[in-house]
């Protein structure tokens, strides 16, 4: 690198500086992986992203946290992995390439170029050598390589299924792609078809899926429940009925069998292959539109709890095994059909469904537990009793026994004993529906052969690739003569191939594995070095991704495990689950959305006049509320959004973007370019020397102090991802800095010196262009990457007082300086953050709902 030449502490030319030292990274190998040596490695990963256009700053927020740590990490002397894929293939590309009229493989790869472009941009450096996408046949090839393996071993198999199926998008669609019953994508109103479609065997590994949860320490509490909540683990027993008049038989499952007596109905899901066996023909006409009905909604939409219930009696009967009474069977669209059998027996006194719809259609409602020393009586209940402690009634030789598990265990028991039923564990996780019937999506490796059934395509056959035709828009693989005609690799006689892709939940379920032998051509990696990096040891994602491809991932590493090739459990040692940025989205009655700049501060449009709608909301297209980062750079630098990112509030929480914001961190910017070039001599003439605590003065004791507690509670907010107070403590410092140089008449060249290199080190994982160049400014001719993070001295934690960080609602907004006494105890800290006058007047007139503090750091206080 050249030297830097003249500089000026009036002009901090980001513009020069940035360009200046945007490859140098790339260039010099930081961030290339040594995977060789994994003696002091570590594995950062961003959940890799769908290349869809341009990213806004919303998506910056996720890069810019992984690329800061990754820096402090190899200040830290790790060998850092960070590497780049795309999650490349899928719907959304494809309907964009329809819309835009091009193949989905030439929008993709367009896509791919403007994401290199914009993390050189933002100074976003990973190591490029394993950089590949999802739709690469290289690629590809290894999942289905993974799925003839799975089909082998019975984990992938065929079968008939109820899908939701979009006639828009030509698809089967996940429960969570369907929104009041349309398409989320194109708005078509999705009905419900039994298609023959390819799973995975989820469910062989629903227990360990739970039961390792307890291995994920470093985990949000909330990401594992909603795992624990979506894998349902669920006790009880499997009862069946037997129908009046009839040889067919009705099993359902329960989780209170100590309920059977209060069954007075039985609710079978519209889709139930019974309904067509069992409807009478006086209620087959109500029935069917019935159907046809539930057939348009989601299973989410059907499950809602302020729906209201609906039905039909289909005109038959079960016998209730307990009471020997007939009650009635009807269909209901709040029973749904991938659930236990399908089928449940409704007991209306304690379950608040049932209740409900017994109470619609006037069906009758036994109490069967009771509260101790209360009489329930049907006509007078309000809801249903859905306690399980109480006393047994109404419940023949069980009256009078305590509810709970040990009559629970009793009814099983007497069950069994009369081949009634018995004890079951089911789970509300179903297997994983991998079908996809479009284009743009990894084709599943099997033939269809009349002689010879279905048949994997030979390994030496792959990849199965997709063909290179001229895009046919929504039309899929079946649409393609020149793809689904072939030979049986076993008989060969004519065959077809299987025309479905792949769900690209698959393509993303294993991808991390992948980044260490990203050019293996004989194997899907080599083991020996995914074992010795793996699991990744810190994963970083939305929490939209909770469920779905977490809980995949961690399904395919166990499937993997239990073939020989990993010798771990869990793919992901510690979760952090980012927040959104979002930004004011405006409304005009007859412009509909308008962008920000087009709108006056009080909220009227700027050539209307109108009074414009507005609301904060995700950054989208649609909303006109997309804030670019090209517009942020070319006015204030990268550094400026990337510090304004990392500070503008606590990562995992969504907080709103604000353009004042930006212009306040340029300003901080400014002022620390203006001190550091003004003092560079100082720093250099105070290089190597020493400090004597005992010896400084007071305004020196104050500096040093401060020093040492920054770089204590940086480097542990580092490590905690706690981005935003590293920002505030570090401003916090630059501001005690200017005070000392305000106050000395005689500089301390040693403490000048430590502080301002200090400071830069500590900066440059969030500024790391003006770390650079700084760095350089103060005589050094190696990266600031090469040098060693700054360490703590004890001595200098000693202090009388210490300054406290106020927030409000999470936002940094004063300081304070408590006694050390006080510091420590949480009450005191509490007072004086109230009794602050800055923060007197800033939370006037707001209610005060909550105050925390940290002892030692920071008080929180939430005003509404």
């Amino acid at each position: 690198m050249d030297n830097i030449g003249d500089i000026s502490p009036e002009h901090y030319d980001f513009k020069r500086i940035e360009e200046r030292w945007r490859d140098f990274w790339e260039q010099k190998g930081y961030f290339k992986a040594r995977i060789v040596d994994a003696t002091k490695k570590f594995y950062y990963l961003n959940m890799f992203p769908y290349p869809s256009g341009q990213m806004h700053v919303g998506h910056g927020r996720n890069w810019l946290i992984g690329d800061a740590y990754c820096r402090y990490l190899i200040m830290h002397g790790y060998n850092v992995l960070n590497p780049m894929g795309y999650d490349a293939f899928g719907l959304p590309a494809e309907n964009a390439a329809i819309d835009n009229g091009v193949h989905p493989k030439e929008w993709t790869y367009k896509n791919i170029e403007t994401f290199r472009r914009q993390f050189r941009q933002w100074g976003v450096v990973f190591d490029w050598d394993r950089e590949f996408a999802t739709c690469d046949p290289s690629y590809y090839r290894w999942n289905q390589w993974l799925f003839i393996r799975m089909y082998e071993k019975g984990l992938a198999y065929r079968k008939a299924a109820v899908v939701n199926w979009c006639p828009g998008c030509d698809t089967v669609l996940a429960n969570e792609q369907v929104v009041d019953g349309k398409c989320e994508r194109c708005g078509c109103e999705v009905n419900k078809k039994n298609l023959t479609q390819w799973f995975f065997k989820i469910t062989d590994y629903a227990q360990e899926l739970i039961d390792d949860l307890d291995k994920l320490e470093h985990w949000p509490e909330r990401v594992k429940t909603m795992q624990r909540n979506w894998i349902g683990r669920s006790e009880g027993a499997e009862i069946i009925f037997d129908l009046a008049g009839s040889e067919e038989k009705l099993t359902v499952f329960t989780t209170r069998p100590d309920t059977l007596y209060g069954a007075t109905f039985m609710v079978l899901a519209p889709e139930h292959p019974l309904v067509k066996t069992l409807t009478t023909e006086d209620r087959r006409e109500a029935v069917s539109r019935y159907v046809e009905n539930a057939s348009r909604l989601s299973d989410i939409d059907r499950q809602s709890a302020t729906r209201e219930k609906t039905g039909e009696f289909i005109g038959a009967y079960a016998i209730n095994p307990a009471t020997g009474k007939n009650i009635p069977i009807w269909i209901a669209d709040y029973v749904l059909m991938g659930y236990g059998t399908g089928a449940i027996m409704a007991v209306p006194a304690h379950d608040q469904r049932d209740f409900e719809f017994a109470r619609e259609f006037g069906l009758d409602i036994v109490p069967v537990i009771q509260p101790e020393g209360q009489h329930l009586r049907a006509e007078d209940m309000q809801e249903a009793y859905v306690a399980s402690e109480g006393v047994m009634v109404n419940s023949g030789e069980f009256d009078g026994l305590p509810a709970g598990r040990e009559t629970i265990s009793r009814f099983i028991d007497w069950l069994q004993e009369k081949n009634l039923g018995s004890g079951k564990v089911t789970f509300r996780l179903r297997d994983w529906l991998i079908s996809r019937q479009r284009y743009w999506g990894t084709p599943i490796p099997m033939i269809h052969c009349e002689k010879c059934g279905i048949v994997p395509v030979p390994d030496n056959q792959l990849p199965v690739e997709l063909p290179d035709v001229e895009f046919l828009g929504k039309k899929g693989l079946a649409e393609i003569k020149e793809f689904y005609e072939t030979v049986c690799p076993k008989c060969g006689s004519e065959a077809r191939r299987d025309t479905d892709t792949m769900d690209t939940f698959v393509d993303s379920s294993w991808y991390f594995l992948r980044f260490l032998s990203p050019d293996a051509e004989d194997k899907i990696f080599h083991t020996g070095v995914v074992n010795n990096w793996l699991p990744v040891d810190q994963y970083v994602g939305g929490i939209e991704h909770a469920i779905l491809h977490l809980l995949y991932a961690r399904f395919i590493t166990k499937v993997l495990r239990d073939m020989g090739l990993l010798n771990f459990d869990e793919p992901f040692s510690r979760l952090f689950t980012q927040g959104m940025i979002t930004h004011r989205a405006y409304r005009s009655k007859t412009l509909g959305w308008v962008p920000p700049d087009d709108v006056n501060k009080d909220g009227t449009h700027k050539e209307t006049g109108e009074k414009l709608y507005s609301e904060i909301a995700k950054m989208s297209k649609s909303k006109k509320n997309v804030v670019s980062p090209d517009d942020i750079i070319e006015a204030y630098g990268t550094d400026t959004e990337r510090l304004y990112t990392l500070f503008m509030g606590p990562p995992e929480r969504e907080i709103e973007w604000s353009d004042e914001g930006v212009r306040g961190a340029y300003r901080f910017l400014r002022r620390v370019w203006n001190v550091v070039i003004s003092h560079r001599e100082t720093v250099k003439a105070g290089r190597g020397k020493k400090i004597d605590g005992n010896s400084l003065n007071a305004a020196e004791k104050a500096l040093w102090n401060k020093l040492h507690q920054t770089i204590d509670a940086v480097t542990k907010d580092f490590t905690s991802f706690h981005f935003n107070t590293v920002v505030s403590s570090l401003m916090e410092l630059w501001n005690t800095l200017q005070d000392y140089f305000n106050k000395a008449k005689t500089p301390h060249e040693a403490l000048i010196s430590q502080t301002i290199e200090a400071a830069i080190k500590m900066l440059s994982p969030i500024c790391p262009f003006i770390g650079e160049e700084m760095w350089r400014a103060v005589g050094y001719e190696v990266s600031v990457l090469e040098s060693p993070w700054p360490e703590v001295d004890p001595a200098g934690l000693q202090s009388d007082e210490l300054e406290i960080v106020i927030q409000i609602n999470g936002t940094v907004r004063e300081t304070m300086l408590v006694p050390s006494a006080e510091a420590k105890d949480k009450a005191a800290l509490e007072k004086h953050a109230l009794a602050h006058e800055g923060i007197r007047k800033r939370i006037e007139g707001k209610e005060v709902r909550r105050v925390i503090a940290v002892p030692g750091r920071l008080v929180n206080i939430v005003v509404s």
